[in-house]
């Protein structure tokens, strides 16, 4: 369960098209690269250049607005951690944690209904 600051944040920024459960989820994390940014922040990378680096192909400026919008929603954090030029860390909230039994669902989903993906061993 988020802590209650994370779920204030969440309540404060309207993500909801409608009421449906699936639809507001979608509207956080539905779009190409939300989850793999997520699933990069849960296997240890936490800065810009290391997400860049992760094989997808995501853009700057993609990857500087999804990161922008994962805070807003309450998904992760970000520490400033160089002054000169500014550099943050990027680190997922309780929210943000929370996401990977439906990460975990999607990989064993995949791993078991789409023969040209990699199989992937989960924990």
């Amino acid at each position: 369960m988020a802590n209650r600051r994370e779920q204030q944040r969440l309540k404060s920024r309207s993500f909801k098209r409608s009421d449906c459960p699936l639809a507001c989820a979608l509207d956080i994390v539905g779009d190409r690269w939300t989850l793999l940014i997520v699933r990069d922040l849960a296997f240890g990378k936490s800065r810009y250049n290391e997400f860049l680096g992760a094989g997808e192909g995501i853009t700057t400026n993609i990857l500087a607005a999804r990161l922008r919008h994962l805070e807003a929603a309450g998904l992760i954090r970000k520490t400033l951690y160089q002054k000169r030029p500014p550099r943050y860390e990027h680190q997922l909230t309780e929210t943000g944690r929370s996401l990977g039994t439906a990460i975990t669902a999607l990989v064993k989903w995949a791993n078991e209904q789409l023969p040209d993906t990699r199989r992937t061993r989960l924990r």
